[in-house]
């Protein structure tokens, strides 16, 4: 960890650079420019509230930011994990002339990804004001739910972008579980209103950690409720395992990407 740590304060500055870079490239072409970063999340905010809102008439209170607050958080971890897996592949020219830490790849998109993910929660205040949810204290709290969305993403970003190199099918089958766990993880209905058994809703809410991540998220800004700390404390600890691992790994690796890409 002593040589992570020397490598992200060493490779940091390169690694906003390239982030600044990939955002400047995303809308170098585009008549709208950067507005696209807000218009993207809003639309889709739109879609999923007009068909499970109003099509299947979805109950939820302030059901518009709901959905919003869990785009925002499955856009952020669906990017880290898909992202990953052909990470070092697609930037096999790098990798190959030159030496840099293979997870400072990642780290530099999580920045790209942060920054969008930021966008997305100041368009979901500006929407939970204009729908009238009071505020409260609680807010605060989204910052360490944030810290632990952030570790199990990139936890689980290290590994597959690792076995990503060698693994050909891995992109295929990351995006298949991707989309199961999409759909089962309620960012467009509430886990807790559906007719589920407490255990299985119980499962659904725990095991998975990105349904736990939105649910507690909503939590705190719409209901204005305290998180469960326990589970955050959970998986936090299993984040940071993840991510120790997955340094561990590419550490052990990093040499022979280049004969293998």
């Amino acid at each position: 960890m002593k040589k992570f740590i020397f490598n992200i304060k060493k490779y940091n500055k390169y690694a906003i650079r390239s982030a600044k870079a990939e955002l400047k490239s995303e809308v170098a072409d585009s008549y709208l420019n950067w507005l696209w970063w807000i218009i993207e999340p809003f639309c889709f905010m739109l879609i999923y509230v007009f068909v499970f809102g109003v099509v299947f008439k979805n109950n939820t209170p302030f059901f518009a930011s709901f959905v919003f607050i869990g785009l925002a958080c499955w856009d952020f971890f669906n990017r880290m994990v898909s992202g990953s897996v052909k990470l070092i592949i697609n930037n096999r020219d790098l990798v190959t002339k030159v030496y840099i830490p293979k997870y400072i790849l990642l780290i530099s998109k999580s920045y790209t990804y942060l920054f969008k993910m930021g966008i997305a929660l100041v368009i979901t205040f500006g929407l939970m004001i204009f729908q009238g949810v009071t505020f409260s204290w609680h807010i605060v709290l989204l910052i360490p739910i944030l810290i632990v969305l952030y570790i199990v993403s990139l936890g689980i970003g290290l590994l597959l972008m690792n076995y990503g190199v060698t693994i050909n099918d891995l992109g295929n089958l990351t995006n298949i579980v991707l989309r199961m766990v999409f759909y089962l993880s309620g960012v467009f209905y509430n886990i807790n209103e559906r007719n589920l058994s407490p255990t299985l809703k119980y499962y659904f809410l725990r095991v998975n950690p990105i349904a736990f991540i939105m649910n507690e998220m909503r939590r705190i800004l719409i209901f204005n409720q305290l998180p469960n700390f326990k589970w955050l404390g959970i998986w936090l600890v299993i984040g940071l395992l993840l991510v120790v691992i997955g340094i561990h790994t590419i550490h052990k690796n990093e040499n022979s990407y280049a004969k293998v890409i």
